[in-house]
C-alpha cells in the first residue's frame, strides 16, 4: 500500500517531505512487527537489541557504555534494561576485577539459549524485505548510509 494511501494524505509538498514522512512511517511499521514478534517471548525490542549485542560479545563481557554505544535506540536507558534482563537471568553483572567501579555484562546461557530459538523465526518473520531483491537490499541499505552522512 502506498503511503498517501496508509495516512490518507494524497499530496506532498515535494518528494523529500513524501520520502521523510514514508521513511518514518515505515520505520515505525518495522519496529510494530518486531514489537509483537518479541512479546511473545516475553522481550522488548532494547531487551533483544542487548541481548544480540551481548552475543557478539561472548565469551568477553560488556560495559554499559559499550552496550550504549552500539545500541539501535540511543535513547534506550541501558542500565535500566541489563536490570530487567538480569531479572530474566538472560544476563549476569559482576564487578570488573581489574577496575572495582566498573561491570562486566555476560549472556547467559539462557539467553545464548532464547536467541538461538529467535533467529529462525526472525529469518522467516514478514518484515517486508522480503519483496526486495538482493540488489534492491543493498541499494536501500545504501542509500539510509547515504542520509545518515
Amino acid at each position: 500500500m502506498k503511503i498517501e494511501e496508509e495516512i490518507k494524505q494524497p499530496t506532498f509538498k515535494d518528494n523529500y517531505q513524501k520520502a521523510l514522512i514514508n521513511l518514518v512511517f515505515t520505520a515505525g511499521w518495522l519496529q510494530q512487527q518486531q514489537s509483537s514478534l518479541f512479546k511473545s517471548h516475553s522481550l522488548t525490542l532494547p531487551q533483544f537489541n542487548i541481548l544480540r549485542i551481548l552475543r557478539g560479545q561472548h565469551p568477553k563481557p560488556a560495559t554499559v557504555n559499550l552496550l550504549i554505544d552500539r545500541m539501535l535506540d540511543k535513547t534506550s536507558n541501558a542500565s535500566r534494561i541489563v536490570d530487567k534482563l538480569e531479572v530474566k537471568q538472560l544476563v549476569t553483572r559482576t564487578v570488573c576485577p581489574s577496575n572495582r567501579r566498573a561491570v562486566d555484562i555476560c549472556i547467559t546461557e539462557a539467553g545464548l539459549t532464547l536467541l538461538n530459538q529467535l533467529d529462525p523465526v526472525l529469518e522467516h518473520q514478514r518484515n517486508g524485505l522480503q519483496n526486495l531483491t538482493d540488489e534492491e537490499a543493498a541499494h536501500l541499505s545504501d542509500l539510509l548510509d547515504k542520509i545518515r552522512n
